[in-house]
C-alpha cells in the first residue's frame, strides 16, 4: 500500500503538546483524517484517529463516555471504574478508528508523516505562509447518489 498524499495542518498554540493534524491518502483511493502529531519526550510521534469509549446507563440506557460520573440523559450516578484495563493496567478510554496492522507499515507511515510535518514547520517560517487546508483532500471524488 502506498501513501500517495500527506497533508499537515499545524496547531498554532505553542504551549500545547499537540503540534498538528494530518490527513493521508493511500493508493489515491482511501483517505484517513484526524491523525494527530504530538510532541513527546523523544520527539514528535503520530497518534492515529480514535473515539472515546462509551457504555450505557443501567437506568435509562443512554450512552455515556466512560469518564462520565452522571448519565447525560437521566442524571443517575454512574458506577466508577467502568473502563476495561489494557496491558500494564492502564485504563482504556479510547479506541482507534484506524491504525496500521504491522510494524513495517507503522514505521513507513510515521516517517512520512513526520517528514511532512517538518516540511510544513519550515514552510510556516516563510513570510507568505498559507496554512494547509485538510478539508480539500476529497475534491476530486465524485458524489455517490
Amino acid at each position: 500500500m502506498e501513501i500517495s498524499e500527506v497533508r499537515v495542518k499545524l496547531v498554532t498554540d505553542k504551549d500545547e503538546r499537540l503540534k498538528g493534524f494530518c490527513s493521508i491518502t493511500m493508493d489515491r483511493e482511501f483517505l484517513v483524517r484526524d491523525i494527530k502529531i504530538i510532541e513527546g519526550t523523544g520527539g514528535p510521534f503520530v497518534a492515529m484517529p480514535s473515539r472515546k469509549m462509551c457504555d450505557h446507563c443501567k437506568r435509562c440506557g443512554a450512552k455515556n463516555h466512560l469518564k462520565a460520573r452522571f448519565c447525560n440523559d437521566c442524571g443517575a450516578k454512574l458506577k466508577e471504574n467502568r473502563a476495561r484495563r489494557k496491558y500494564r493496567g492502564k485504563v482504556k478510554l479510547h479506541a482507534d478508528v484506524a491504525h496500521p496492522v504491522n510494524a513495517e507499515f507503522r514505521k513507513k507511515l510515521h516517517d512520512q508523516i513526520i517528514a511532512a510535518f517538518n516540511a510544513e514547520v519550515e514552510k510556516s517560517k516563510e513570510p507568505d505562509y498559507e496554512p494547509t487546508e485538510l478539508d480539500g483532500m476529497d475534491e476530486d471524488i465524485p458524489e455517490v447518489v
